[in-house]
């Protein structure tokens, strides 16, 4: 079952495949036991996302395909955590960018973003009037405490957030699963952040990073994902490849990736019904932008007459 997310986006992981492109479609080939081979046709026209996971081989022909029909294709880490590059196929939307550009580009709607993601993350009410600064030192108090809880319920002493790349191996174990969980949940923040086709670069909180827009999101679900994770594995040999192994376990379970989609598409349009803009994916979409009259129709020449 592709999960349905509130704009009719689907996701579909895969790995250990050969996809290939035959007479009738675009389809993976799926090794058996006994030496034998499955084939399974995938749905490309009704798909958005194509996850790729370690394993996978796919054609050109296949992939012509899959941009014909609009979808993005994803390379991912095992079970789809950790994303390394993707492919936006041409037509797809830039609705979702063009939302995003509009917030980040408005001092005031970008604010109201970064105070409605803390009240996403925390299901607090923000007080009006609250500055930016004052929201750094909220969402700091209550990590703070949240991080002891966690270590009183796990038996640990004092615990301190600590990332310190140039020196890894002296980090105490919940900050080194910690870290590793997070990479995997930055991975699938970015698959989704792709597959809409907004900007990862444009962050409303965070800034400066190609990664800006994915560390924002991310960050609306680390409570309730990595840090359980990294928390109980305080006494782990090997912290960070158990976090990746337990985080991918659990993510079939808590579903992030259309939670995902659905809380990008709110931040960014709040108050207003979701509209489904995946089917938008004809050359009707490109149009000219004019300052004056808004949108206008691409392929018609406006030349006047008389005019040079």
């Amino acid at each position: 079952m592709l999960p349905r997310v509130a704009d009719s986006l689907s996701f579909l992981y895969m790995d250990m495949v050969r996809i290939v492109q035959d007479d009738t479609g675009v389809c993976a080939q799926i090794p058996t036991e006994d030496h034998r081979t499955d084939t399974v046709y995938i749905p490309t026209a009704a798909l958005s996302c194509l996850l790729l996971g370690p394993g996978v081989s796919i054609t050109t022909r296949a992939l012509a395909t899959l941009a014909r029909h609009g979808t993005s294709v994803v390379c991912t880490g095992a079970g789809g955590v950790r994303t390394y590059s993707g492919i936006l196929a041409d037509s797809l939307t830039t609705h979702w960018l063009e939302q995003q550009v509009a917030a980040w580009s408005d001092t005031e709607r970008r604010l109201d973003v970064a105070i409605r993601m803390y009240g996403i993350r925390f299901g607090d009410e923000v007080p009006e009037g609250t500055t930016l600064a004052q929201l750094r030192g909220m969402e700091g108090q209550r990590m703070k405490a949240l991080y002891r809880l966690m270590a009183q319920q796990h038996g640990i002493g004092r615990f301190r957030r600590n990332y310190h790349p140039d020196q890894w191996q002296a980090q105490d174990p919940v900050n080194l699963a910690l870290s590793a969980a997070n990479t995997c949940l930055y991975g699938i923040v970015h698959a989704a952040l792709l597959a809409l086709g907004c900007s990862p670069a444009l962050g409303f909180v965070h800034a400066g990073t190609q990664h800006a827009f994915v560390y924002d999101i991310a960050d609306l679900y680390k409570a309730e994902t990595t840090l359980p994770v990294a928390f109980a594995l305080h006494q782990s040999p090997n912290p960070e490849q158990e976090a990746r192994r337990r985080f991918r376990e659990e993510l079939r379970l808590l579903r992030v990736l259309p939670r995902v989609v659905r809380d990008v598409q709110t931040l960014l349009t709040p108050g207003a019904e979701l509209e489904d803009h995946s089917e938008r994916r004809d050359v009707d979409m490109v149009h000219l932008w004019d300052p004056q009259a808004g949108v206008l129709p691409a392929g018609v020449n406006y030349a006047t007459e008389g005019g040079d």
